[in-house]
């Protein structure tokens, strides 16, 4: 057996471990482009000035970002407007109508857009959301994900909390899951819907895997009530990633062994402006 000399030995693990913290690093991080914006969390100042908003994300140091609108633009002028700042347009959102009565049209508009997901955020329905609707809402997923397929776009259903209703051993958001076909529709959890109605976003990350490819991620005030089922909360509510009662990076850990794709940052609240750059720092170099 030959030993080297504890010199020779520190050279050798000198000359390999950059490789190794390298590897490490990239394991429990994420990179630049996947953590993306979405727009909705500037949308008064969107409205007021868009291309003076975009200018602003991009100086924030964002490459991806997330619609849901143009603010009165044409998708052909909007996309130009991105274009001219190096913004990349993955995914939007549409409303449910639309994508029950008019999904070619959508496909239309998010090729021009440029994108690669095409989403809805919310369903429709009286209070409390219920079987009938959940499974009216699932044959819409599946018929819209298979015409958006059939143009290179994946569809996908954003949670929002009312959806956990109980059903039988689980609940309706188990139920959507099982009724709509894994092919044709995708998933983007939004953090804060899931922990909104007392649910662990770990365990359902765990549960469904690879269907859960995009992730919306907001910081929740210490003070918010969780447990309720409505889908709604007040706006103030919203504060940055990384602080609040939401722990992350268990939740970032689970999300990239998933297969999530883009971790997009919303935040709804009158300071988003101010609390974004916070957010965006945060994910940039929190690690796990």
């Amino acid at each position: 057996m030959k030993f080297f000399s504890i010199p020779l030995l520190a050279v050798i693990m000198s000359s390999v471990s950059p490789l190794f913290m390298s590897a490490s690093v990239q394991a429990g991080s994420l990179d630049a482009k996947e953590i993306g914006l979405q727009l909705y969390s500037l949308r008064a100042q969107l409205q007021a000035d868009t291309p003076g908003s975009l200018d602003k994300v991009k100086a924030m140091g964002f490459q991806t970002v997330e619609l849901a609108g143009t603010y009165s633009l044409t998708p052909e002028q909007f996309r130009q407007q991105l274009d001219a700042r190096g913004l990349d347009a993955i995914s939007a959102h549409f409303p449910y109508e639309r994508l029950r009565d008019d999904v070619e049209g959508v496909a239309h508009d998010a090729q021009i857009l440029g994108l690669k997901y095409v989403g809805c955020a919310w369903i429709p329905h009286a209070d409390p959301f219920d079987e009938k609707t959940c499974r009216d809402a699932a044959a819409v997923f599946n018929r819209a994900g298979e015409a958006l397929a059939k143009h290179g776009l994946k569809f996908f259903y954003h949670s929002h909390g009312y959806e956990f209703q109980p059903y039988q051993d689980g609940t309706l958001f188990d139920l959507l899951m099982h009724e709509t076909n894994p092919k044709f529709v995708n998933f983007e959890m939004d953090v804060f819907w899931i922990v909104h109605p007392g649910q662990d976003p770990v365990k359902l990350l765990q549960k469904y895997g690879k269907r859960w490819q995009l992730m919306h991620v907001k910081g929740m005030r210490d003070s918010t009530p969780t447990g309720l089922l409505t889908g709604h909360s007040d706006v103030t509510n919203d504060v940055a990633v990384g602080t609040g009662k939401i722990d992350y990076p268990p939740i970032l850990k689970a999300g990239k062994k998933a297969g999530v794709k883009y971790f997009i940052i919303e935040d709804e609240s009158p300071s988003s402006e101010q609390q974004i750059p916070q957010s965006f720092e945060y994910l940039k170099t929190v690690k796990w």
